[in-house]
């Protein structure tokens, strides 16, 4: 009698691969369609145990799973293991069939002798196995048997060198301050423009309106303001905010930087009493 397609015990985690009309004729069966290198392994092909194999054997219980091919040279055959023995314990535990029993396989490390009982010609007998660890890959197809040469091992990748520490920029928008007559941009500790300039923070004068108050008071492009009158100022908007604070007065003193040493500056703005302010720039200060 023909036993159906047989399930090779050692596996890690195969897929199936069974096409739908061989999954009809197979008996209890499954087919493992690879194994891979270093998995642990006996080298038998088994199926399950139904009601009609368990009568034909003789066996007390429907459970265990059939050898159905033993492989040459396995722990399976050094074992003593046969074609048509039921393994019915697999170091002390129960087998009830073949899925139970690859796991069993599996989670075995290789080198571990193993006990087995095992039925045969009408009655049980103990057998002692080491687990071995397939040394190729081993694909099974309802067309034969396939044995890849193992592949050689990835060489290890060289550890990556740490990145070292390095400063991201703050990027500032330049925003015009109208009421002065300047385009400025924050400096701030965390910047190195900071440092090149000598302050802690404040704006600095990245360019200077013709004809405008800051111009007329002497304002550079390199100038760093730090204080409008004794309000200190890290930012253009501010500056603004503390011109229009303070509508009635046309004279501010601006503490600046320049070269590295602080300086006053006093600038005279318009008259705004009676006046619109000039429209808000694009980026309001």
């Amino acid at each position: 009698m023909k036993i159906g397609i047989p399930v090779l015990i050692g596996l890690t985690a195969a897929g199936l691969a069974v096409a739908p009309a061989f999954a009809q004729n197979a008996r209890n069966a499954r087919i493992v369609t690879i194994q891979h290198p270093g998995t642990s392994y006996l080298g038998i092909g088994a199926v399950d145990i139904n009601s009609e194999r368990a009568k034909a054997l003789n066996l007390k219980e429907e459970r265990g799973v059939e050898v159905a091919h033993v492989e040459s040279d396995s722990p399976a055959e050094k074992a003593g293991l046969k074609e048509n023995d039921v393994v019915l314990e697999y170091n002390g535990e129960k087998v009830e069939g073949t899925e139970q029993f690859i796991r069993l396989v599996r989670e075995t490390p290789p080198g571990r002798e193993v006990k087995l009982v095992v039925w045969r010609n009408g009655r049980t007998e103990n057998l002692t196995a080491t687990v071995g660890a397939r040394q190729s890959a081993f694909i099974e197809t309802p067309g034969g048997t396939v044995i890849v040469p193992p592949v050689p091992p990835v060489p290890p990748v060289p550890p990556i060198p740490p990145i070292p520490p390095i400063e991201i920029p703050r990027f500032e928008l330049s925003w015009q301050t109208p009421l002065l007559g300047i385009e400025g941009e924050s400096l701030g500790p965390q910047t190195q423009l900071a440092d090149f300039f000598g302050v802690k923070d404040g704006v600095l004068v990245k360019s200077v309106v013709r004809n405008s108050a800051a111009e007329k008071a002497g304002l550079k492009a390199g100038d760093v303001i730090v204080k409008v009158d004794d309000s200190k100022v890290t930012s253009p908007r501010e500056i603004t905010s503390t011109l229009r604070s303070n509508r009635s007065k046309t004279n501010f003193t601006l503490t600046v930087v320049r070269n590295k040493k602080e300086m006053p500056i006093t600038v005279t703005l318009p008259d705004r009493n009676g006046r619109n302010e000039p429209p808000s720039p694009r980026y309001p200060a």
